[in-house]
């Protein structure tokens, strides 16, 4: 259905531009009226407007606080929106921008992660440079697509650390290139859109992030004007992730209803699809507990790089990481003697380890991550009265 609708889109476009040839008028020319006009404003916000029918799809929380932060999650993603398509829009003069972070949360952002994107262009080659440091884990991606456009992040190119040359220093260089190139590679296409990197902390508090930086091969010493076309086209890209990404996550969240307070595997194909790691098992699910309930988890950890749970509001943003603890992961986890790991979510301290508190919601989404684990096994769930809890052994 996809590559129907993107082979419509082209012979129409391709319609389109032949008979604006034959008035004499250029694509230029169009997203010139577009923004004298304010029609490319007009157009960007209307889709925002239109957006804003996703916080009352399917069986979304109606109420007032989930309402808000619905609301809440639609500006972080306008912000996000314009900063990535608008503010650093440039493939010859790409920037590497925390797109999803703190306060900009995305489709069950990992609290382990620390993100970073660039835009790019198939059309260019790219050099990465930087020093590694001490993050845990450090990956690089090529994705094509985007939300708006494409309704995903087709996967295309990969490299992670473990498999780069880095020198004593701990310094390093890549080159993005459609053909192998130096000894540190990173595949892009025609059709590549976006540069990922991915570090993931096992301890925030001592962990210092690499540092990256990316530049255009060959490209000019400085940045042209900006033009009509760039503004116009980065308010429709900018309008359109934010439509995209708000109805692509609440169809997730509504489906994970039909398994409530379990932990199903996420089908793998559709993750990848949407950006995720194939090298990822994501267990995706929704919880809803009363005043007086607990959900707990059970799992014994197969041989992995790397896990972790976390808790989201409905919006599939994860909870206050800052503030709160939301999540737990491999190296913070407490055992038990038989080396599996019992998590409690409750709405407040019931003097176990692992717990996991709701920032005051009563119901959302959440996730179990297996990372490269020699096995995927499902996490058991129950819900059980906060007065049992004490009665849990040990």
């Amino acid at each position: 259905m996809r590559k129907l609708l993107v082979l419509v889109l082209n012979a129409y476009g391709a319609v389109r531009r032949f008979f604006m040839r034959l008035r004499g008028r250029t694509q230029d020319d169009v997203h010139a009226d577009r923004i004298t006009s304010g029609k490319a404003w007009d157009e960007f916000c209307d889709t925002l407007k239109a957006a804003g029918n996703t916080l009352i799809m399917g069986n979304s929380p109606k109420d007032p606080f989930n309402q808000a932060e619905g609301m809440r999650y639609l500006a972080r993603l306008t912000r996000a929106g314009l900063d990535a398509f608008v503010e650093f829009n440039d493939p010859e003069f790409p920037v590497l921008n925390r797109m999803v972070h703190e306060t900009v949360k995305l489709g069950a952002d990992n609290p382990d992660n620390h993100y970073q994107n660039a835009q790019i262009d198939g059309r260019y080659e790219y050099r990465i440079t930087g020093k590694r440091n001490s993050i845990f884990y450090l990956g690089f991606f090529t994705q094509n697509g985007n939300y708006g456009t494409t309704g995903g992040l087709a996967p295309c190119g990969r490299l992670e650390a473990e498999d780069m040359h880095i020198e004593a220093d701990g310094s390093f260089e890549i080159v993005l290139s459609p053909e192998r190139k130096g000894r540190n590679w990173l595949k892009i296409e025609r059709e590549t859109s976006l540069l990922m990197v991915r570090q993931t902390f096992m301890d925030r508090s001592v962990e210092k992030p690499a540092d990256v930086h990316v530049q255009c091969i060959g490209g000019p010493e400085k940045p042209k004007p900006i033009t009509p076309q760039l503004v116009d086209e980065g308010l429709n890209t900018a309008g359109l992730f934010v439509a995209g990404a708000t109805a692509l996550f609440a169809r997730w969240a509504n489906g994970y209803q039909k398994h409530a307070n379990r932990l199903p595997q996420f089908d793998p194909a559709v993750s990848t699809a949407a950006g995720g790691d194939p090298n990822i098992a994501y267990y995706h699910s929704y919880w809803k507990l009363g005043p007086d309930e607990a959900l707990v988890i059970e799992a014994m950890p197969p041989e992995c790089r790397h896990w972790n749970f976390q808790l989201n509001n409905y919006w599939m943003e994860s909870l206050d990481y800052r503030y709160f603890q939301i999540h737990v992961n491999k190296h913070t986890a407490h055992y038990r003697t038989d080396g599996s790991v019992r998590v409690v979510v409750a709405h407040r301290d019931p003097g176990l380890p692992n717990w996991i508190d709701t920032c005051h919601h009563h119901e959302g989404t959440m996730l179990w991550r297996w990372w490269y684990g020699s096995a995927n096994p499902e996490p058991q769930c129950r819900v059980l009265p906060f007065s049992e809890l004490a009665q849990l052994p040990a």
